[in-house]
């Protein structure tokens, strides 16, 4: 007999080699007919896979995210098997789940081109192989049977891939008349997958080599359910219409071009004022908490990102150095590395700490071609960087100050928050520094989470490679999740860059140093907040804020120096003087999504009045301009609505 201990703390026990379904049904049949897998002392298995010794289970339904990628890769497992059917002598490169659905990476024979137009087909093959409910059978074999199979199917990639795994376990899995290489794990059987929909068709590199042959990438995603496909077909089009790509050159925000280089862009007027008023909006807050910003090159020696480990660590991530008279340079892939050459330029005492350093900082990063997007991932971008120096003592306050101002900045755009610890990865080797200082920041990050009553999630093998990190991921308008925020403790760079300071005691000592970076990339988190907003930025952001819109040429006075009023405020305002009917101004305004439109006719004229209209919204009748002046001072703060 076995023991198993559920998720509440039950411990039930078991014939050995009973599987999860029987566990499943022992609580509950309802339970049993939506588990899609078990995870065993975190270990995610098939529910009909038997377990043999005492173990820790947790059973996984779609609602679950473990559950949705068991879900999703057994419906790339299904359309690879639909690909089969339909274009005999395909081969099979890798077919993961993501984020949201799948992708499966296949070269099609000789004279095949798939476009969006081919998906419907597939999508159907795909729901009459479903419909068969044939089950996900997990195959062990040896790593020598693989090749055999592989060899006679005649498919180079699953032998390439199996080359990487001649001291691993091999498993195939089979469903219907389709075998592949895959570690698992599945859904019981095809007839879970209801309701598949084919995305897109894209090209991808083999293994992501440029050298590489161009593989056809198939997206899709499935559900259990037609509501869910139905909810998510609505979203994605709510996407489409937000999509910052779409909305940057509408709005005139940003640029890219081939002549300056894919994933760098350029900013344009419109959003280089959104970008200059969110900067100073965390300048602001950052000179309340004594920050000192400072202002590095956008290139380092190389024995500088050696001595930090960004190189090699992360060297495929990186442009190839440049040499300039014997010495080799690098394009700065992080700004922690300089900050830290100013902490160390002089002596400092423990009265000299907490020390805190900012910096809007550009950094560069190789981003293979296909995988660039927009702002949101680009080869050249901003961090709100900054790195706290401080003493053991006075870690957990920094970090709780610095939780509280990533809390702010998120709850100024009206984001929900949720939280993840990311820890190391003890069977990983990409970690640097002492074990024993690993552990301890880890449970100080622990302790903080704690006390501040964060309601977080463990994501082992997350942390980077000198410490770990409390990363923030937010919901925007319409549900979709990203991971923005982040503040990290790392032990392991003072003692790379020999950092000290002297103690109260006389002695020197090593400080801890906290990363920290609410926005991130200001590029990627522009992006997400033109879509979170869908372009109607809120009216301290905009970068037009009002449009005085007069009616005649005799009401150009009037408006001309009522926007002279509002711009000694601070504001940023419009006048359309144009020779044009009133009713095509308005119109320009909305699609411009200027806040606030301000009509000025004889009547206004006459009341030291403007007449009000609200993007989204309309007329909203005529107010003084006193009242509208009182209006935007307190409309122009960061986070008012």
């Amino acid at each position: 007999m076995i023991n198993i201990t559920l998720p509440n703390g039950d411990v039930r026990e078991f014939a050995s080699g009973a599987t999860g379904m029987d566990i499943a049904l022992s609580i509950s049949e309802g339970l049993a007919r939506n588990a899609l897998g078990i995870i065993v002392n975190d270990v995610p298995y098939d529910l009909s896979r038997p377990i043999t010794s005492d173990a820790r289970v947790r059973i996984v339904t779609f609602s679950d995210d473990e559950g949705k990628e068991i879900f999703w890769h057994s419906t790339a497992h299904l359309m690879a098997e639909a690909l089969e059917g339909l274009y005999p002598g395909v081969k099979f490169g890798i077919g993961p789940p993501i984020e949201q659905g799948f992708y499966y990476d296949v070269d099609l024979p000789d004279g095949v081109k798939l476009s969006v137009e081919d998906l419907p087909a597939i999508e159907a093959k795909m729901v009459e192989l479903a419909k068969r409910d044939s089950p996900y059978q997990r195959i062990e074999t040896t790593w020598q049977d693989a090749v055999a199979y592989f060899t006679e199917k005649g498919d180079q990639y699953k032998l390439e891939l199996l080359e990487g795994l001649k001291d691993s376990e091999i498993t195939f899995y089979q469903q219907g008349d389709f075998t592949d290489l895959c570690r698992g794990t599945h859904v019981p059987s095809t007839g879970h997958i209801k309701f598949p929909k084919l995305l897109s068709v894209a090209g991808a590199y083999w293994r992501g080599d440029e050298k590489r042959k161009v593989l056809t990438r198939i997206y899709g995603i499935s559900f259990p359910k037609k509501q869910m496909l139905e909810e998510f077909i609505k979203m994605r089009e709510e996407a489409e219409r937000r999509d910052h790509r779409k909305l940057g050159r509408e709005l005139e925000l940003y640029l890219i071009t081939p002549m300056i280089g894919g994933g760098l862009p350029v900013w344009l007027p419109n959003g280089t004022l959104v970008r200059r008023r969110l900067e100073a909006f965390l300048r602001d807050e950052q000179v309340k908490r004594g920050y000192h910003e400072v202002i590095t090159p956008h290139i380092g020696n190389l024995e500088l990102y050696k001595t930090s480990g960004h190189y090699p660590y992360y060297a495929d991530s990186q442009f190839d150095p440049i040499t300039v008279e014997d010495e080799q340079y690098l394009l700065k892939p992080m700004n922690c590395p300089h900050h830290h050459q100013i902490f160390g330029s002089k002596p400092r005492s423990y009265r000299d700490l907490p020390y805190r350093v900012s910096e809007f900082g550009t950094v560069y990063r190789y981003e293979q071609s296909g995988e660039l997007n927009g702002l949101s991932r680009v080869r050249g971008f901003t961090q709100d960087d900054a790195h706290i120096y401080c003493t053991q003592d006075q870690l957990k306050d920094e970090i709780k100050n610095v939780v509280e101002l990533t809390q702010l900045v998120f709850r100024t755009f009206g984001m929900d928050v949720s939280t993840r610890l990311s820890f190391r990865d003890d069977n990983a080797d990409k970690y640097g520094g002492d074990l024993a200082l690993w552990e301890r920041s880890q449970a100080e990050i622990k302790d903080v989470a704690d006390e501040m009553g964060l309601e977080y999630f463990i994501g082992l093998g997350e942390a980077a490679f000198y410490g770990p990190k409390i990363d923030f991921i937010v919901r925007d308008a319409i549900g979709r999740k990203w991971q923005l925020g982040t503040v990290q403790v790392d032990y392991v760079m003072p003692e790379r860059f020999s950092l000290e300071y002297v103690g109260a005691d006389n002695a020197k000592h090593r400080p801890v140093i906290i990363h920290r970076a609410p926005f991130g990339s200001m590029e990627r988190f522009i992006s997400i907040l033109i879509e979170h907003y869908a372009g109607n930025f809120p009216f301290w952001l905009a970068p037009t804020q009002v449009s005085i819109l007069p009616i005649a040429d005799a009401h150009h006075t009037y408006a001309t120096d009522l926007a002279a009023e509002f711009e000694a405020m601070g504001l940023r305002v419009n006048v359309d003087t144009r020779n044009e009917k009133i009713n095509r101004k308005v119109a320009e305004s909305e699609q411009k999504k200027v806040p606030y439109a301000l009509i000025v006719g004889s009547k206004e004229i006459d009341n030291n009045a403007v007449s009000v209209r609200i993007h989204g919204e309309g007329d909203k009748g005529q107010m003084s301009v006193e009242d509208v002046k009182a209006l935007f001072r307190r409309l122009n703060v960061p986070g008012a609505a």
